[in-house]
């Protein structure tokens, strides 16, 4: 893999290449008097075409690109759909999930469903995470990382593959 600003590049001599984008750090935009947030510049080329936002894991809310959702939506098309957790995840992932394109000030409207959800108050945070983006609540963010740091020094042989 090789880094271009904002994308991974896959090499491969079998495969061609391919562009993913990758979102990296921490921002702390503010949420406005209409519901909007901006969004980091360094994220809005690969957001121009689209984005689809929905409920995440730990009361957040998670971004893709469009595409990015339909290779994630592409692989929950082929887990067992016999399977009780399997339905009960798909089902709330695809009710709560709204499509939108940022302004040309890169700003999106958070709807007052996803707002509740994650408890998002004037003060945001907004989270580069690989392939996908998360909007926070800052208090909601603090507390998450004071409560997970240490089990993030501690998890890394578990978590990285070794080699």
């Amino acid at each position: 893999m090789e880094y271009l600003g904002a994308h991974w590049r896959k090499k491969s001599s079998l495969v061609a290449r391919e562009v993913v984008a990758v979102f990296l750090g921490t921002h702390t935009p503010l949420l406005d008097e209409k519901n909007r947030v901006i969004l980091p510049a360094k994220f809005r080329e690969a957001l121009a075409s689209g984005l689809v936002m929905t409920k995440g894991q730990d009361r957040c809310l998670v971004i893709w690109t469009r595409e990015g959702f339909t290779d994630y939506a592409e692989s929950l098309r082929n887990a067992t759909q016999t399977t009780e957790k399997v339905r009960a995840y798909t089902r709330v992932l695809f009710a709560s999930a709204y499509d939108d394109t940022p302004d040309k000030q890169g700003r999106i409207t958070i709807p007052s469903t996803l707002r509740e959800y994650a408890g998002l108050t004037r003060d945001c945070v907004v989270v580069g995470a690989d392939t996908r983006i998360e909007i926070w609540d800052s208090g909601a963010w603090d507390a998450y990382l004071a409560g997970t740091e240490q089990s993030f020094v501690d998890l890394d042989g578990e978590v990285v593959p070794s080699g």
